[in-house]
């Protein structure tokens, strides 16, 4: 069994992280932590963890490699770029769940994130975590810069299309849905009950800081620059996620063909499912689960392609994808801990 350490359990994403490592047949929850809930049982402050005998704590790095062969980060930017360097120099597997290693580019992330990144030297060592388009880099990686949960949807309902050349060179729009529990366990006034209930809000458009992860990904995968329109909505529910993509697509496509495509491009994926043209995905259907289903659609008037993809933010956006990627490093089984159904209702 390998042993894994949770940092920042306490948070939606750490939290969603170890009830998923419970389950795992290859790892061992040694540590989780959490600066404010320490000395706490976690079953105290989630009831429905009650039986896994696990303790906040709130140790050093040091007490962290001492503990684990693996280490999962779901902290906020900044606080992985100062805990990284340390957990890797003592041996272990570090899985990055913030955003402190996907952008290759230092000046990129400090004008996005507001602050100087301190471990560029560590960039290029950093894998992108999103299996389905970076697996072979995966095997083996020391560090795991895991995908956000936007560009994760994003991705997997562009990429195929762009890598087969199915539209032009025109930008990439996209609009994508995430409920509230995509901003945090904190309480804000916009993610209170009474502001979130029975509304659904744009925001930071044009600003969000997925939008450069979404650009990187797509462009790599172009092989080219490749220009992103982001629009994030939050919506009245807790968990889920939706991203609409919308591309200027080739003379002569039919939505068949798109559906073939993409069909090829994920038949060997464990948890991408494309449904059949005319069906699109809902959050519902993949609610607590690793899974991204794909709907595909074609406007013929504006030859815009039309591809939905939904996954669940704090499971295939986040702790599954962790996991999922863990796997694939450490050299388990891809889907371990991860080939389950979510609730039917």
């Amino acid at each position: 069994m390998l042993r894994a350490a949770v940092i920042g359990a306490a948070g939606y994403t750490g939290i969603e992280t170890v009830r998923l490592l419970l389950g795992h047949p290859g790892f061992e929850v040694t540590l989780v932590t959490s600066a404010a809930e320490a000395g706490r049982p976690v079953g105290d402050v989630y009831p429905a963890l009650a039986g896994s005998g696990l303790v906040f704590e709130d140790p050093s790095a040091c007490d962290i490699a001492g503990s684990a062969d693996v280490a999962f980060l779901a902290v906020p930017h900044t606080a992985a770029l100062a805990l990284a360097p340390a957990l890797l120099e003592s041996g272990l597997t570090v899985v990055d769940l913030s955003a402190d290693f996907r952008l290759k580019d230092p000046a990129v992330y400090e004008r996005w994130y507001g602050t100087a990144h301190t471990a560029p030297g560590l960039l290029d060592e950093a894998v992108y975590g999103l299996p389905e388009l970076t697996r072979a880099d995966l095997v083996g990686a020391r560090l795991i810069a895991c995908a956000g949960c936007y560009p994760t949807a994003s991705a997997l309902a562009a990429a195929p299309a762009i890598e087969a050349g199915l539209v032009g060179p025109g930008k990439v729009i996209i609009d994508a849905k995430s409920g509230v529990s995509g901003a945090g366990r904190s309480l804000t006034a916009g993610t209170n009950f009474s502001a979130a209930n029975e509304s659904v809000l744009p925001y930071k458009v044009g600003s969000h800081r997925h939008t450069p992860e979404i650009a990187q990904t797509l462009s790599t995968v172009a092989g080219a620059p490749v220009a992103v329109c982001f629009a994030p909505h939050l919506v009245p529910m807790t968990r889920g996620l939706l991203a609409t993509v919308f591309m200027d697509v080739v003379d002569g496509l039919t939505v068949d063909d798109a559906v073939d495509v993409y069909r090829a491009r994920y038949a060997e994926e464990p948890f991408v499912t494309v449904h059949a043209s005319g069906r699109m995905p809902s959050t519902h259907e993949v609610a607590g689960t690793n899974r991204a289903h794909i709907g595909i659609a074609l406007d013929e008037g504006s030859r815009t392609l039309v591809v939905a993809c939904a996954i669940d933010n704090l499971v295939k956006g986040s702790g599954g994808q962790a996991i999922q990627c863990a796997n694939i490093a450490l050299g388990l089984a891809e889907t371990d801990g991860l080939s389950f159904y979510g609730p039917i209702v």
